[in-house]
């Protein structure tokens, strides 16, 4: 049987803790928390990934932000050309008087085409609706519309015809308030 003097144990614990494998780190770090500092680095060792050339990290490399300068330049000609793109054509085109707009502030159906009404519930109306916006248009009849949806007509129902509307609006709430499932 060995035995181990105590100033061996020491020497050997001492000379363990010194190779950095206890320290929880390869490089020699003390670990994580309080004043544990960053030794400085040999940059001239340091390859970049993305040019493979010495001195500095990818993140640093002067030829990617070359790359990067260019192409958000790019993007931001290209970006510049749609807006204007969308201004002209808002511009120069009418909304379609068929499209609906699902609408989560409107209070009812509304539309400015009084043709589309099948059944006039009431006529000659003293109403206002509040846009969102703040101004107010008058409402003068409610009532029903047929429309077809593939190839199959629906009845919306308590609908309000504003003269001054250019498009129409479907109401959120009151399609929840008659059942309806609303899947977006």
């Amino acid at each position: 049987m060995q035995s181990f003097q105590p100033d061996e144990q020491v020497l050997k614990a001492t000379h363990d803790d010194r190779s950095g494998a206890s320290q929880g780190h390869r490089r020699g770090g003390r670990g994580r928390g309080r004043g544990c500092g960053r030794q400085s680095l040999n940059r001239a060792l340091i390859k970049c990934f993305y040019c493979h050339k010495l001195g500095h990290f990818q993140y640093e490399c002067p030829e990617l932000e070359k790359q990067a300068h260019f192409a958000t330049f790019e993007e931001a000609a290209e970006a510049e050309d749609e807006f204007l793109l969308v201004v002209y054509e808002e511009a120069t085109q009418a909304v379609q008087m068929e499209d609906w707009f699902l609408d989560s502030g409107c209070s009812n159906h509304m539309t400015g085409n009084k043709l589309w009404f099948t059944e006039v519930k009431e006529e000659g109306l003293d109403r206002t609706v509040k846009l969102g916006n703040d101004t107010t248009m008058a409402v003068t009849v409610e009532g029903n519309i047929r429309v077809q949806i593939n190839g199959t007509t629906h009845v919306i129902s308590d609908v309000y015809y504003v003269s001054e509307l250019k498009t129409n609006l479907l109401s959120l709430g009151q399609l929840q308030q008659k059942g309806l499932a609303i899947l977006i």
